[in-house]
């Protein structure tokens, strides 16, 4: 609900049902700036300028308050057979302490979230997720199925340690053993009575780590005891920045991707398992979808202009040689590639990497190239 305006600024106000995380007054006591609302919860979006803070996770170590990545837990005897059932990534293989990237599709085949997998025990999976009500997706399956499973929300809230320092940050702390977990791996690990779940994985192409805190009553305690550890490192307080998702390729739900677009066109066919014997939701959707040529596809592309520190609010219509020729979907400023980069959803003929297309902004219209995806490489 929104306040009555104070001059010409209107004010959005929050209430209880915005949900406060067990790191959120350690954010504003750093100087969080702006906040977004995501899984019903707030969501730092800024906290110094955002070239400042884009350096500070590229050349040092960050916190960044993700505990709105709300985990969907599936446990019991047919945790497997469930969870399998919510998405087209064979989750057969994974074992436990490994993590996937594994996205949850609907009857048509439209993607209702993209959340990361993990296999915390032989009986038990959590799902990470985007924004979204999929918790409630998954209770209604669940509720109407044979399955000898409890889905629920657990008490669990995830921090991001990003950037070159992280490694150095966390081994400290909790033990060499840090530098030598795999990627996409997490191991339980008590820290001096805060119960944690250390996954190698994280929102960016940097190199980072998620703290999964498993007592949201310690939360606070957590982030003291990093931010400590972590001053002669350079430390500082940050979070999900634009620029990082769009150099690495990151898809953000609701923005790029939504029950609209199908694994395929997004490049995320290789996630979709359509020989898997187990059954998931928009298993014969895909398969119809994977027997025919694409009408449009997902690519990169780099806008001219002045830097778009800010963003844009609203999917922008794409032209290629005057004609309508799709969208984009997200855009920003990369200091390090110093250009303005995004993701433009492109009609078939014009998704050719090279070709000049024209974005229409609301006050002028901008040229820009398309380009393959991702500018950068993950960090190893």
């Amino acid at each position: 609900m929104a306040e009555s305006a104070v001059g010409s600024q209107p004010k959005i106000a929050f209430g209880p049902r915005v949900r406060k995380s067990p790191f959120h007054a350690a954010t504003l006591r750093h100087g969080a700036s702006a906040f977004t609302v995501y899984n019903h919860m707030y969501l730092p979006m800024a906290y110094a300028a955002p070239e400042e803070d884009y350096w500070g996770a590229v050349r040092n170590v960050q916190l960044w308050d993700v505990a709105c990545e709300r985990q969907l837990q599936v446990q019991g005897t047919d945790a497997l057979r469930f969870a399998q059932l919510l998405t087209p990534r064979d989750l057969s293989k994974l074992q436990v302490g490994q993590a996937a990237y594994a996205l949850i599709t609907n009857p048509d085949g439209g993607i209702l979230n993209d959340p990361v997998a993990l296999r915390v025990a032989e009986d038990c999976f959590w799902f990470s997720l985007a924004d979204s009500d999929t918790l409630l997706w998954a209770q209604g399956l669940a509720a109407n199925g044979d399955y000898a499973v409890t889905v629920s929300e657990p008490d669990v809230s995830p921090l991001q340690v990003q950037g070159p320092r992280s490694t150095e940050l966390l081994a400290g702390l909790l033990g060499d053993w840090v530098r030598e977990l795999g990627f996409y791996r997490f191991r339980e690990f008590d820290f001096d009575g805060i119960p944690l779940l250390v996954g190698r994985m994280g929102y960016s192409r940097e190199r980072c780590f998620e703290l999964f805190l498993r007592d949201a009553e310690l939360g606070e305690a957590l982030w003291q005891r990093l931010w400590e550890a972590g001053q002669p490192l350079g430390i500082s307080a940050g979070a999900p920045h634009l620029a990082l998702r769009l150099e690495a390729g990151i898809y953000a739900y609701l923005t790029d991707l939504n029950t609209a677009t199908n694994p395929f066109e997004v490049g995320l066919g290789w996630t979709v398992q359509l020989d898997s014997e187990a059954p998931f939701i928009g298993q014969d959707a895909l398969r119809d979808i994977a027997a025919k040529p694409l009408t449009r596809r997902m690519l990169g592309a780099e806008i001219e202009g002045e830097p778009l520190w800010g963003g844009i609010e609203h999917r922008l219509p794409v032209l290629a040689d005057g004609e309508e020729a799709g969208y984009l979907t997200s855009a920003g400023y990369s200091p390090r590639l110093e250009r303005n980069i995004g993701f433009v959803m492109l009609n078939r003929p014009y998704d050719e990497p090279g070709r000049e297309i024209a974005v229409q902004f609301p006050t002028a219209t901008h040229t820009a190239k398309v380009v393959n995806m991702p500018w950068m490489k993950r960090q190893r």
